[in-house]
């Protein structure tokens, strides 16, 4: 059992996509096959276990969502590649610090495909392009069983991180894949970060399901 299934989940509610993330996490046993699920979301704001809301400097009418991932808070919208693994990190020997550097990891082999040279910044978790940030990470492990995961602007309006501090840090930048002329869509950007994720989490490969086919997971 040395892959994972891919699947495209397309347009969902993020609340939508928690609540099967944790079913999921319920339903699996020790035989389970590894999913990495990605997707958009719809305009919102999601609050982390540690999240303060005196992080949030003006919401306006994007709706705020309170979940169990850890982290401060962040945004997702439209344009933004968001990935969720599925993985038994107990069953792969990985721990959740090394687990985060490893996701870390992928994202820059991936960028580095694009020609973009990105760095980690001490103590605040992600990716970075020239000090702005590109790929937020906020996770949850339950029994050894990982959910929630990667954020990556692609290519959206990214006008409403001015209405938090962004991870809980204060005036930080952020960037995406189009202001550093990347011309893709999530499409065009997942395969070379699945890719990049079972490189570094050390599967031999990745298969790819059609969800019309299975007849399952979120609607």
């Amino acid at each position: 059992m040395n892959s994972f299934h891919l699947y495209d989940l397309g347009k969902i509610e993020y609340s939508v996509a928690f609540s099967h993330q944790k079913q999921f996490i319920e339903q699996r046993h020790p035989d389970t096959v590894d999913e990495v699920w990605y997707m958009e979301h719809p305009p919102v704001y999601t609050l982390g276990l540690s999240g303060k809301t005196e992080h949030i400097l003006d919401a306006g009418n994007i709706p705020l969502v309170q979940t169990d991932r850890g982290g401060q808070i962040t945004y997702h919208g439209p344009g933004q590649l968001v990935v969720y693994p599925l993985l038994d990190l107990k069953r792969r020997n990985i721990s959740v610090k090394n687990y985060v550097h490893l996701l870390e990891q992928a994202i820059m082999e991936m960028l580095n495909k694009f020609e973009i040279s990105a760095q980690r910044i001490p103590g605040a978790p992600g990716v970075y392009v020239d000090k702005r940030k590109i790929a937020a990470l906020g996770i949850r492990i339950r029994k050894g069983y990982c959910y929630h995961g990667i954020s990556l602007n692609v290519d959206m309006d990214l006008s409403p991180y001015r209405g938090i501090n962004p991870c809980g840090y204060k005036d930080m930048a952020v960037t995406q894949l189009k202001d550093l002329g990347v011309d893709t869509n999530i499409s065009g950007i997942m395969p070379v970060l699945a890719t990049a994720l079972a490189n570094h989490l050390g599967y031999e490969k990745y298969i790819p399901v059609d969800i019309a086919t299975v007849g399952k997971k979120v609607i």
